[in-house]
């Protein structure tokens, strides 16, 4: 595309219409974009247009656009085409960063979030210019060109919080730090000044404050690896400042909104994170500044109001407070007992009460409500803050903190029990605060794993959460239910089982509650409780103690799928799969109707797939109804297809991407219950599959080849006499598969399957060719996955055509080759094999060649007949060479960028291993030795004399032992 008026025309049209409402205008915008985004000049345009568009709509719709195209195209994957030129690169590269930091702030954020992606690959390598070019522009003055600066270091450093250490990154950061901390500093110091010069302009105070937010964030990131040597020399500087901002209160930076945290409030949460990192990090470097923060975050944590725009703040100041008390040098400070009492009461018990504001997110944004509650996302909520600093607390003053706190949860339950309606918030915080006393140690798999002694839970239990949860009205008091219910699952291992047990009807009752959250907390808890395990590794609950409860289980969890809210409830569709699992063929007498509103709602979430959780879970409860009713009878499968296979055909056709991989895999699932041949329905689809648009995105391939391998398993024969045509379109498959690092291991299965199940005659045509494909591969680009498919792939070829057929193609391809793969490849290579099943197909495969290849015995290759036997009793007797080359590093499939869906297995579609060799050779040492002494006797004297001359001692031990074994000798 050439950078001309007409085509920026062109440009802007489409734009348009990718805005537009109506799905008929808007998809064929999006369609063109797609189609011309790898042209060259694509992304110039689109900056040019962000740059000198006079519509503003347009410019801002072109700036998301770019920064969407270079997430999706900058990174450079290998065996993939590079989607952006290098003219593109530098052009891009050479003019991002002024024009970012001349745009209004809408477009300054896209563009820097597009720098930020751009530098994670090619900074400080290949843009060694950037810090030069970003820290030059803080001598402008103008604080918009300087913020943008800042916020693109943010989003460019912000990585160094969560990367592991390592030299590269050591020097990257040394390398921003001698280009950046200096200047950041000056620029720390200079506008704290302008702070104090323009204390009465409100205007200039906000950009100033957007700045000072800016650069404490940066001081965090730069801060977290380890305390660079700048830093600790000008400690005095950043912390002076950090803590007379603490105590800073200006009335033109507060706000009105409630909801909304102000600057101000920004800030000083930004300081309490960074006086944290250093109480945690560097304890005795910071120590001289410790106490005076303690003292200005505490006064912050009393005067602050319960207001929402407080909640980051609060919870950020209580934190540190938290992390400072669990430090063995800092415990003075908090021996006294009234300093406990002061902080227990000050800041403990009004930070965990129910507010107004959570209260509207129960009922009124339940989703955000469970996600914050359940998933531990709520690490900035006060609750979530509060809980962890009487963690802390407990570490040192576990029995003055607990002796505090029952006085507390007392005086809360008796308010409670005067006036249940009106003051049921006072039980809710005595809940909460016995959970937070009670528990020590957590994990989201097992719940509680380590409880306070001096809290007996199972009374509490008893007396104050299961009455609630009994009253026959399960529309009453639905935080209070939400509580008892979120009780039982987080303290499900320190309950004694029978209570539990007490606790499933009740919880099943709670899945036809009004409230979302109550429902999905019955869902969730039940989930839990079923994966428990008892003795034995066992589920703790048996599918014999829920047979009462079969019925009113399925009937009630699938009743909550139509409760308002929630019909795409990923925690009750996986209960529903986790109950599957557990009651396994009790379900059996259920499944006509199951599958049915499965089926259904598979149907209607397809129009619009948006929860890739609970699409993951509905499928999986698809395939457990499969496997659970065609295990106890075969036949039924017939009955699956048909209600399956309308909803599959419309999924296929209206390609829904996130759906397809899973299709294939239940799809598998079905084609391997039938035992002998193919039915016509699956015949019917066999030429889509091979079309070339379904192996482009990464996501199909796994699920699609094991689809394959299962027709071949199950209908090779179909396939050579009514599909011959297409036989070429399965081996181009293969060879598409082969050539990419990332998927040459799937080209392997498919072609393993077609060696194995395939007629020979019908793939006879094609063997020579699959042979020089795969050597062109071995010299353009040989890695350790590579070798071990491909040791794995000839060594059946050798078991299913035989020895001689694969030293005589080896041959026919080059003379003396079949010599070369024995020495190069199979003598030293064979030790990385893995897996029982590989070893045991080159076990067989090797001894072919050893035993049943005449050429082994009476030309060249005689020299390689004993260290090919010793590589054998090696990849037998010594322990697996995993090593792997420095200049390796494998791709993993779902490292690949962009908007594609990455493949997710299901677990109940899961695949049973196949051994080839199972029928043949049971113990493939006693195999070698029967097959070595059969040669022996055809050809006696020859065998015992090539092992004496040059077998080592050991390997020949353990061959005595082989043949002990299977009880023959030599000749």
């Amino acid at each position: 595309m050439e950078l001309s008026d007409a085509n920026l025309q062109t440009l802007t049209e489409y734009l348009k219409k990718t805005l537009d409402p109506d799905p008929a205008i808007r998809r064929p915008a999006e369609k063109f974009l797609e189609s011309v985004e790898g042209s060259q000049n694509y992304p110039l345009l689109l900056l040019t247009l962000l740059e000198k568009s006079q519509e503003n709509v347009i410019k801002v719709c072109a700036s998301v656009t770019f920064k969407n195209y270079i997430k999706r195209n900058w990174r450079i994957v290998e065996d993939e085409p590079n989607k952006i030129c290098e003219s593109d690169r530098i052009a891009i590269k050479a003019n991002i960063v002024p024009l970012m930091l001349s745009s209004p702030e809408q477009i300054q954020k896209q563009l820097s979030d597009a720098i930020s992606i751009i530098g994670r690959e090619d900074f400080p390598q290949k843009w060694p210019d950037l810090l030069t070019e970003m820290v030059n522009r803080f001598q402008s003055g103008d604080f918009h060109v300087i913020n943008g600066v800042l916020r693109t270091a943010h989003s460019l450093f912000k990585r160094y919080r969560h990367e592991f250490k390592s030299n590269e990154l050591w020097t990257e950061i040394k390398l921003v730090l001698d280009a950046f901390a200096l200047p950041l500093t000056n620029l720390f110091k200079a506008t704290i000044e302008l702070c104090s010069t323009h204390a009465n302009d409100a205007s200039a105070l906000k950009v100033l404050f957007s700045s000072l937010i800016l650069i404490a964030k940066l001081f965090y990131s730069l801060n977290f690896q380890d305390l660079p040597e700048f830093f600790e020399d000008n400690m005095e500087t950043w912390m002076t400042n950090f803590h007379s901002l603490l105590t800073l209160d200006n009335k033109l930076l507060q706000t009105d909104d409630e909801e909304e945290a102000g600057l101000l409030e920004l800030l000083k949460s930004q300081i309490c994170d960074n006086a944290a990192l250093y109480a945690q990090k560097y304890d005795e470097e910071f120590q001289p500044y410790l106490p005076r923060f303690v003292t200005a975050i505490w006064n912050l944590l009393v005067t602050t109001g319960q207001e929402v725009k407080y909640d980051l703040l609060v919870s950020n100041a209580i934190q540190f407070l938290a992390s400072v008390c669990e430090r063995p040098h800092y415990k003075h400070l908090f021996e006294d007992q009234n300093t406990l009492t002061s902080i227990c009461e000050k800041v403990i018990v009004p930070n965990m009460e129910f507010r107004a504001a959570d209260e509207e997110a129960f009922e009124d944004n339940s989703e955000e409500y469970i996600r914050r509650d359940l998933e531990g996302s709520d690490i900035d909520t006060r609750r979530r803050a509060a809980c962890d600093l009487v963690r802390g607390l407990c570490k040192f003053f576990e029995g003055p903190v607990t002796g505090i706190f029952s006085g507390y949860v007392n005086s809360m339950l008796q308010e409670y029990a005067k006036n249940p309606s009106v003051n049921w918030k006072h039980k809710d915080a005595a809940i909460y605060l016995v959970t937070s006393l009670a528990s020590k140690a957590q994990t989201q798999k097992h719940g509680i794993t380590q409880a306070n002694e001096l809290v007996n839970l199972t009374e509490f239990f008893v007396n104050h959460i299961q009455p609630d949860l009994k009253s026959a009205n399960v529309n009453e008091f639905p935080v209070l239910k939400a509580d008892g219910i979120k009780y039982i699952m987080i303290f499900r291992n320190q309950v004694p089982k029978e209570q539990l047990l007490v606790s499933i009807p009740l919880l099943i009752n709670h899945l036809q509650a009004e409230s979302i959250v109550v429902h999905t907390y019955a869902a969730h808890a039940l989930e839990r409780l079923f994966t428990m395990r008892g003795t034995n590794n066992a589920t703790l609950i048996t599918a014999a103690e829920m047979a009462p409860f079969v019925e009113v289980l399925l009937t009630n969890l699938f009743k909550a799928l139509t409760l308002p809210g929630s019909s795409e409830n990923e925690y009750i569709m996986k209960a529903i799969m986790r109950s599957f699992s557990l009651l396994q063929e009790s379900i059996i007498p259920y499944i006509p109707s199951v599958i049915t509103q499965l089926t259904q709602k598979l149907l209607a979430v397809s129009k619009n797939p948006s929860k890739p959780h609970f699409n993951h879970y509905m499928f999986e409860s698809i395939c457990l109804s499969i496997r659970i009713t065609c295990k106890a009878n075969p036949d039924a499968v017939g009955s699956f297809e048909e209600a399956l296979f309308m909803v599959f055909t419309e999924i296929l056709q209206n390609d829904v991407q996130e759906f397809i991989p899973y299709v294939f895999q239940v799809m598998s699932l079905l084609l391997e219950m039938h035992k002998n041949e193919i039915p016509t329905s699956y015949m019917a689809l066999f030429p889509h599959l091979l079309q070339p648009v379904l192996w482009e995105r990464t996501g199909n391939i796994p699920p699609l080849v094991r689809l394959l391998q299962a027709y071949l398993e199950r209908g090779a024969n179909t396939i050579a006499s009514a599909a011959a045509d297409k036989i070429p379109g399965l081996l181009g498959v293969f060879q598409k598969l082969i050539a990419s690092k990332a998927n040459d291991h799937q080209g392997f299965y498919l072609l393993n399957s077609i060696i194995e199940h395939m007629p020979p005659e019908s793939v006879a045509q094609y063997r020579k060719q699959i042979f020089i494909l795969l050597f062109q591969r071995l010299q353009n680009s040989k890695t350790t996955k590579f070798i071990k498919s491909f040791l794995v792939f000839i060594n059946l070829y050798c078991i299913k055509y035989g020895a001689l057929a694969l030293q005589e193609i080896f041959d026919s391809i080059q003379p003396k080759m079949f010599g070369m793969v024995l020495e190069k490849i199979i003598i030293p290579e064979i030790q990385k094999v893995s897996g029982q099943v590989e070893k045991k197909i080159c076990a067989v495969g090797i001894t072919k060649i050893l035993t049943e290849c005449p050429p082994m015995m009476d030309t060249e290759y005689t020299k390689l007949w004993t260290p090919l036997l010793q590589a054998l009793i090696g990849l037998f007797e010594l322990p697996e060479d995993d090593t792997i080359p420095d200049e390796e590093h494998f791709i993993d499939i779902e490292d690949t960028p962009g908007y594609q869906t990455a493949f997710s297995q299901l677990a109940f579609a899961g695949k049973k291993e196949h051994d080839p060799v199972g029928q043949m050779v049971n113990n493939p040492r006693i195999h070698l030795a029967q097959s070595l002494h059969k040669l022996s006797t055809a050809c006696p004297g020859r065998v015992p004399s090539m092992l004496s001359t040059s077998l080592n001692a050991e390997a020949l031990q353990y061959l005595q032992g082989y043949l002990q074994a299977a009880s023959v000798t030599l000749l």
